[in-house]
């Protein structure tokens, strides 16, 4: 395991596509339910714990090995949104080419022909964790992780909130963070011997209500 991998695989500037998605943030903002940093905080949190503990549950269980077949199905059936969905497989679909650039890897490769226009991110990040190196706990807290970093980003332009109180945000989250990523990498260890069943989900009503008409706005400055 490498641990300069990780670091790679977080980076924000690594080219997955993810600086032109906002993770619900600009539709919450339109909404009036994020409007500073406080609020920003309670949607993080609240993205964290349900979105975010489903993809991270996600890619832990693709970094120990599960079926990415499997998990992929798991992950559209924890997706009821047409427009995540989509947003999903296109995030994947760039993710992957990013990926078997710079680790390649025959199982990156199968699930490329597999889903040539693309397969859920969350399975997409776990599987290129594996192929770098990477286990189930380094791609949860990557998954998770980003979860979080979009909307927070993504409100720094939405707002024009200070990049400080954006970061200590996610400052702020690190002990959810933890527990998300610990839950996540449990439940992969039971969909290992059980099945994609056994992959938690959690719902965020407002998050795929919120994408839904997000999608049908003729402007708009993210593609979710």
């Amino acid at each position: 395991m490498s641990r300069a991998a990780l670091l790679v695989l977080a980076d924000g500037r690594f080219p997955a596509g993810g600086h032109a998605h906002s993770g619900g943030a600009e539709a919450a903002v339109k909404a009036g339910r994020v409007t500073g940093a406080a609020s920003l905080e309670a949607f993080c949190r609240g993205r964290l714990h349900t979105n975010g503990l489903v993809t991270a549950a996600l890619a832990a269980a693709a970094a120990l090995g599960v079926d990415p077949v499997a998990l992929d199905e798991a992950a559209d059936a924890r997706t009821p949104s047409p427009a995540l969905r989509t947003a999903a497989r296109r995030l994947g679909r760039q993710m992957m080419r990013a990926a078997r650039a710079t680790w390649p890897h025959p199982e990156l490769d199968a699930l490329a022909r597999r889903f040539p226009k693309g397969a859920h991110q969350p399975v997409v990040l776990g599987l290129t964790a594996r192929a770098a190196g990477l286990g189930p706990e380094d791609a949860a807290y990557c998954s998770a992780y980003e979860g979080i970093s979009g909307p927070a980003t993504a409100t720094v332009r939405l707002l024009s909130l200070d990049p400080f109180d954006a970061t200590a945000v996610l400052a702020r989250l690190a002990p959810d963070l933890d527990r998300v990523a610990r839950d996540a990498v449990a439940a992969a260890r039971r969909a290992a011997d059980e099945g994609a069943d056994a992959l938690p989900a959690a719902s965020a009503p407002l998050l795929e209500i919120g994408a839904e008409a997000h999608a049908a706005w003729p402007v708009r400055l993210f593609a979710s």
